[in-house]
């Protein structure tokens, strides 16, 4: 006889978990079913192992997360079982047994407990507020106080998907250039270690007077040379110091201020902020989100601070009567024009949600064009950067041997 535990539902549909002796697991089955059980796991109980003094499951809960794809394939899985008529218990453990995510799988399974204690399902979401976003919650909860859940969680993961898709294309545009500037780097590094030292060698024994690019990269050299992990140590520093000042609130202000300023990248940053505000809107507005908690939620999903502070200032000017179109048309500094316009057709028409869904495109498909331009825009510059360096150490390299040769004549 081997010992196994198996976890499932009693016939209330409470979760349990026993640990039995039987022959296989076909035994298991059987004595569950005497027992008025369903079972969703079972694993053979081990006399001996790291199980016993770790929780492996526990473990790999903490160290695994729920990934934006993960859970926009949950959200659009769960919105089609429930328009099919199964209960929100029955499709997340659906979801739960599917998963081979442990934290995805510890997450359905708490959902579960929670709705079978009383709790409802946009309440029980809130324990896990690094999985599910104010703008889930809130979908989810118009869906649910509606009776048009199912419609609430289609809409929910075509607005993630496109967000997130949105968020990749830009990402992917940046991911090149980085690369590049990174290795010239790495490679400007080892050159000044490994290589200038045997080149500058012949110069610092010399009796002439050194031009001072050749002096410059000389001394930094032989800095780097004489201390190589300390300037090792202290590129980590500086790179670990300027991530941390980002995530600060002068950080935040100043990156904020800048990416909506550069050239290129600031038409890109408006229209990615565009695009975002007016998905957002429109899919919290669609779902019966009413408009001031509509445009507070957006607020919280735009990164940007400056945007941060228009939906905040649109928000107070609602309450006070004034038209949500007012706020966006004064600021179009940061909002294109078309934003403004757009919202005061729909107000007019009565089709604001409408109305933004068709803005969200348009953004969305001007951001996916330009970035598929933009690697042809930063090539070039990145070979005058890069051509700048190699240009910078060449002439530092070559203008001793001409002033050595002016010297001879």
């Amino acid at each position: 006889m081997t010992t196994y535990t198996y976890s499932g539902e009693d016939k209330e549909g409470k979760k349990v978990e026993n640990t039995v002796e039987a022959d296989d697991r076909f035994g298991v089955y059987a004595i569950a079913r005497t027992q008025g059980h369903t079972v969703s796991s079972i694993k053979e109980a081990s006399k001996f192992g790291i199980e016993k003094f770790l929780n492996i499951e526990k473990l790999n809960y903490i160290l695994s997360r729920v990934k934006a794809d993960e859970l926009i394939m949950v959200t659009r899985n769960l919105g089609s079982m429930l328009k099919a008529g199964l209960t929100v218990t029955r499709a997340l453990s659906v979801i739960e047994r599917q998963s081979t995510n442990p934290r995805l799988k510890g997450v359905m399974k708490r959902l579960v407990e929670k709705i079978n204690q009383g709790e409802s399902f946009f309440d029980s979401l809130k324990e896990f507020p690094e999985v599910f976003s104010d703008l889930y919650i809130a979908m989810v909860r118009a869906g649910e106080e509606s009776g048009k859940l199912s419609e609430s969680l289609q809409t929910l993961a075509i607005q993630m998907e496109r967000s997130n898709n949105l968020a990749k294309k830009v990402k992917g545009a940046m991911i090149y250039p980085s690369i590049v500037i990174v290795i010239m780097v790495i490679i400007a590094i080892l050159m000044m270690i490994y290589v200038m030292p045997s080149i500058t060698g012949i110069f610092e024994n010399m009796d002439q007077e050194l031009p001072a690019t050749t002096t410059f990269l000389i001394n930094a050299s032989n800095f780097m040379v004489a201390h190589t992990l300390v300037v090792i140590l202290g590129m980590i520093g500086v790179v670990a110091g300027f991530m941390y000042s980002l995530k600060t609130k002068w950080g935040k202000i100043a990156t904020s201020w800048l990416i909506v300023r550069l050239p290129v990248i600031g038409t890109l940053a408006k229209e990615t902020n565009s695009a975002r505000t007016a998905r957002t809107l429109s899919s919290l507005l669609d779902s019966g989100v009413d408009v001031i908690q509509s445009i507070k939620i957006t607020e919280e999903v735009i990164q940007n601070v400056f945007y941060k502070d228009i939906l905040g200032e649109a928000a107070r000017r609602v309450e006070k009567g004034t038209a949500l179109s007012e706020t966006f048309i004064e600021r179009k500094d940061l909002y294109p024009i078309l934003v403004g316009e757009m919202i005061l057709v729909g107000e007019e028409t009565g089709q604001i949600s409408g109305m933004l869904g068709e803005l969200a495109i348009f953004y969305e498909t001007e951001v996916e064009r330009k970035t598929k331009d933009l690697s042809t825009i930063i090539e070039p510059l990145l070979m005058v950067v890069i051509g700048g360096g190699v240009g910078f150490f060449a002439m530092a390299l070559i203008a001793p041997i001409y002033s050595i040769s002016d010297g001879l004549k």
